[in-house]
């Protein structure tokens, strides 16, 4: 047994894949009040990645009952990672790597700037073709719910699909331990996926007054099954689930395409490629019940699933494959996991210190990513020994080139 077991007074028990691996108090505390939910089915499961996050403890696998909880998927629905490996080696690579770096950055749009610095630098200003076309395929279920909820349509949607963010996500070109290269990014849902989790989060807050539930943490708050907003939801989160995936696939082919302007040699890629979310619901049979199971900052890790669990910049990742461990819900941690806030990074930490973190990468290194220090997140090693019996290794990653939002 690898995990540690937490009895909840008046819950249902907490599962811990954190043996070797600090877990900050207020985390625990937040998943305790998640155990606490009536809705809540079996037990909690808690990766090695854990840590305090804003509604639900990111790093937790909550399985539900006829129940869904908005907050604990989050505001960047369908956020995830693909990898790509591609038929190149480390020698095709040129010996000077900015060009393939500044390729990326004019290829995909990234970061953002406050709404009265006029037209977001994070969106498209002309949408190109790879992004009508995955559009096309979204447009009619979009158009349907912005019939119920017509807020929605006033989000940069079409314009954000193939496009970076900011904060945590990234783009890499990662060697594995053979030489291959890889293509590896990061990203969710973006402005119209925020604008659907935010406003359902409120509204399961105005339901839960509405029905006087004894919560202990309001942003716990649920949908029963057969309440309106219950199918409402379930169906505007599973449109923002395809839209992230499609914006992944998006910005993998504006990566590729640049990469080949730049990289003389002819390659092929998708030689292996994962596509997998981190932060999502779904509906899963666990212990024999039709359950909901909302992974917040966790992979599916069934048996013989591959998974990307990346480290921070200038750490290494791993595609993995699930060995299905039922104890955790067949799922796996979705990185190495913040050790501790941004704001706190950026107090500690210098220039200095995220130049030489980051040595041998072809990286931003300004004051702008001192949040994204590589020490500011945990030990990714601890991490993976914490979750043996969850995933073995198929590939481990070093990037040599990453693009921050």
């Amino acid at each position: 047994m690898n995990y540690l077991q937490r009895n909840v007074e008046n819950g249902v028990p907490i599962k811990m894949w954190t043996q070797g691996v600090p877990v900050e108090e207020e985390a625990q505390k937040q998943l305790e009040n998640a155990a606490r939910l009536p809705i809540v089915f079996k037990h909690v499961a808690a990766m090695p990645d854990v840590h305090y996050g804003i509604g639900a403890t990111v790093g937790s696998v909550i399985p539900t009952f006829k129940a869904i909880i908005p907050a604990a998927v989050g505001v960047d629905i369908g956020c995830g990672m693909m990898a790509c490996k591609t038929t190149l080696h480390a020698n095709d690579l040129p010996d000077n790597l900015a060009p393939l770096r500044s390729a990326i950055e004019k290829a995909v749009p990234h970061g953002s700037n406050p709404r009265r610095m006029g037209r977001d630098k994070g969106a498209w200003e002309t949408p190109p073709d790879e992004t009508d076309v995955a559009w096309a395929a979204l447009k009619g279920e979009f158009d349907a719910i912005c019939e119920d909820y017509p807020r929605f349509r006033n989000t940069n949607n079409h314009k954000h699909l193939g496009t970076l963010g900011t904060g945590n996500h990234f783009i890499e070109v990662c060697l594995d331990e053979h030489g291959s290269v890889w293509f590896m990014l990061h990203s969710g849902s973006r402005g119209v996926g925020n604008a659907i989790g935010t406003h359902f989060i409120e509204l399961a807050k105005k339901d839960a007054e509405l029905h006087q539930r004894n919560l202990p943490d309001q942003d716990l708050a649920y949908f029963e099954e057969g309440a309106k907003y219950f199918g409402d939801y379930v169906r505007a989160v599973g449109w923002a689930q395809k839209f992230a995936r499609a914006n992944r696939e998006v910005m993998m082919q504006r990566v590729i395409a640049a990469a080949r302007k730049v990289i003389t040699k002819p390659f092929e890629a998708h030689v292996e490629a994962v596509n997998c979310h981190h932060n999502y619901v779904s509906r899963e049979t666990h212990f024999g019940e039709d359950v909901l199971i909302t992974r917040k900052g966790a992979v599916s890790a069934k048996a013989g699933e591959l998974g990307i669990i990346p480290g921070s910049m200038g750490a290494k990742s791993f595609i993995v494959r699930g060995k299905g461990n039922p104890e955790s819900f067949m799922s796996c941690s979705h990185g190495a996991g913040r050790k501790m806030s941004r704001t706190k990074a950026k107090k500690m930490y210098t220039i200095a210190d995220q130049i030489a973190a980051t040595e041998g990468v072809e990286c931003r290194k300004d004051a702008d990513v001192i949040d994204e220090i590589p020490m500011a997140y945990k030990d990714i090693d601890a991490v993976m020994a914490a979750q043996e019996d969850l995933v073995e290794v198929v590939y481990t990653l070093k990037q040599v080139v990453c693009v921050k939002g």
